[in-house]
């Protein structure tokens, strides 16, 4: 039986974007109020019964939403030629970003949701690497 810990926090931010090669309203400028979920995991604790500190993983989200909030997407590396500024793509972004911040080997950041509107929502998840 393969157990783990699972930790989730939120985070919230508003951007304009528009999806380049969409044939529909959506490519032109319009906005966004999103919510994403990021999540990660792991089997074991740190000696005072952690997975991680919460305001370690906080402080990597926060990082990120600050690079994307009241922005346009569009104007922004990666999503200024290499990515269109998908939900899809952004939860990826957020993940490799904040994966990126966590130095620890026992912590896996492995999915984070991105909520376009609270009905809309794109998940980008690594599959099971440990």
């Amino acid at each position: 039986m393969r157990a783990f810990y699972e930790v989730m926090i939120e985070r919230e931010f508003s951007s304009a974007h528009q999806l380049r090669g969409y044939k529909g309203k959506c490519e032109n400028l319009h906005g966004h109020n999103y919510k994403v979920e990021i999540y990660a995991r792991g089997r074991e604790l740190n000696d005072i019964g952690l997975l991680i500190d919460f305001g370690d993983l906080k402080k990597a989200a926060d990082e990120v939403v600050k690079y994307l909030d009241h922005r346009n997407l569009n104007e922004l590396s990666p999503f200024d030629e290499e990515l269109n500024p998908s939900a899809e793509n952004i939860a990826r972004f957020i993940l490799e970003y904040v994966a990126s911040r966590i130095d620890d080997p026992r912590v896996q950041v492995y999915k984070v949701r991105c909520y376009e509107t609270p009905t809309s929502i794109a998940t980008y998840e690594i599959e099971d690497s440990f």
